[in-house]
């Protein structure tokens, strides 16, 4: 099995599941996968992609752990597990074919609280495929991992693995995590709940684009999306969970939303793409004005990021604002070969089967990964500017 488990995912999609689950549990979307760098597979990849979505369908959530998630996910009520026990992947759910280019297309679509638990799932599926015919030696990936949490040790690095879905295999993500449980002095934790499980370490997340982008897309539009999203969160989690996603319409636009009340009620905030140093003067320059001292809050740095950038970044912090990173694909898919550059977000969404199927637009602090419709992404831009 490449996914182990159904919470072998990132734990940020239980608590977005649950979010959709109390507050719109009649609301549809689909997700769409995009390959960023369009790779080009063939027939027989698709082949055996379908066969290992199959395999996802004899996944069910155990006793243990339906007891781990009761224990350590207080913040979610118990019913949510006692659902999730009957839950199950359904291949039917996802549509899987090749464009003319030979460029893999992936839909997935259901109620909003099923289909994001799809996102991780198929992601971690498309990467170990990619990687089933790279040979590697477990001594080599540590070999690699060594120096960089000597790093971490030396500097005093703060980090958590969020590497679950681009990883090059469940077994390196599991030998990765094993090595840092015995000899990282700074890691906070790993996204996986799976992992945070079997190692006895903390689950970590956030909250995530898709949230703001249901809401911006149901709502009309971007200008208050993350004021209302982090509305909902409060009302859902009622201050549990506190780091707040900045860059789904740019962070610019987030700041001017980054209420009072938010900045008082939230730990932090998250950077996920653009220029860090620039985002640490306009975290700090906010809560300022709101008359909040930024060394009681905390970035979270998440932005394709290596220990030598985390340490050149937290020196940028030093004596400013708290901070601490969360990293990826270079703790889980640096193995010598080139990691896939893959994401899926959801792409159009209605409050109910009876409303209008609204476009979902992700626009970031980087041009280049603006994702949804040409003419809405246009459309957003427009409204924003």
């Amino acid at each position: 099995m490449i996914v182990q488990s159904i919470i072998d995912t990132d734990l940020y999609k239980f608590t977005t599941s649950y979010a959709y689950f109390k507050s719109f549990p009649q609301a549809q979307g689909t997700f769409v996968f995009h390959d960023r760098e369009d790779t080009v597979y063939d027939e027989s990849f698709i082949t055996r992609l379908n066969a290992a979505f199959a395999d996802l369908e004899k996944l069910s959530l155990t006793d243990e752990e339906f007891e781990y998630m009761v224990k350590n996910c207080r913040f979610i009520p118990q019913n949510y597990f006692e659902w999730l026990r009957g839950f199950r992947f359904e291949s039917s759910k996802l549509k899987v074919w090749l464009s003319e280019e030979g460029h893999l297309h992936i839909e997935a679509t259901d109620l909003l609280y099923k289909v994001t638990l799809y996102e991780i799932a198929v992601l971690a599926t498309v990467s170990a495929l990619r990687n089933e015919g790279n040979e590697i030696e477990m001594e080599d990936v540590i070999s690699r991992l060594k120096p960089k949490i000597e790093l971490s040790n030396r500097e005093r690095i703060p980090f958590s693995d969020f590497g679950t879905r681009r990883r090059f295999s469940f077994e390196v993500h599991k030998t990765v995590m094993e090595y840092i449980k015995a000899n990282a002095y700074c890691c906070n934790g790993t996204s996986n709940c799976y992992l945070a499980m079997k190692l006895g370490m903390k689950a970590i997340g956030t909250y995530p684009h898709e949230l703001p982008m249901f809401i911006a897309a149901v709502n009309g539009g971007p200008r208050q999306a993350n004021y209302l999203a982090m509305e909902e969160w409060v009302k859902v989690y009622d201050g549990y969970l506190g780091i707040a996603l900045t860059d789904t319409y740019g962070s610019d636009i987030f700041f001017k939303n980054f209420s009072k009340k938010h900045a008082s009620l939230f730990d932090g905030v998250r950077q996920d793409s653009g220029d860090p140093i620039r985002f640490i003067d306009m975290a700090i320059a906010r809560y300022n004005e709101l008359g909040i001292d930024p060394m009681t809050k905390t970035i979270i740095f998440s932005d394709s990021l290596d220990f030598p950038r985390a340490a050149e970044i937290m020196k940028a912090c030093e004596g400013r604002i708290r901070c601490s990173f969360g990293i990826g694909t270079n703790i889980t898919n640096d193995t010598g070969y080139k990691p896939c550059n893959i994401v899926m977000k959801l792409s159009q969404c209605c409050m109910n089967e009876k409303q209008q199927i609204r476009k979902c637009v992700k626009l970031s602090d980087v041009p280049g990964k603006a994702m949804g419709d040409a003419t809405e992404v246009d459309l957003y831009r427009r409204l924003l500017e």
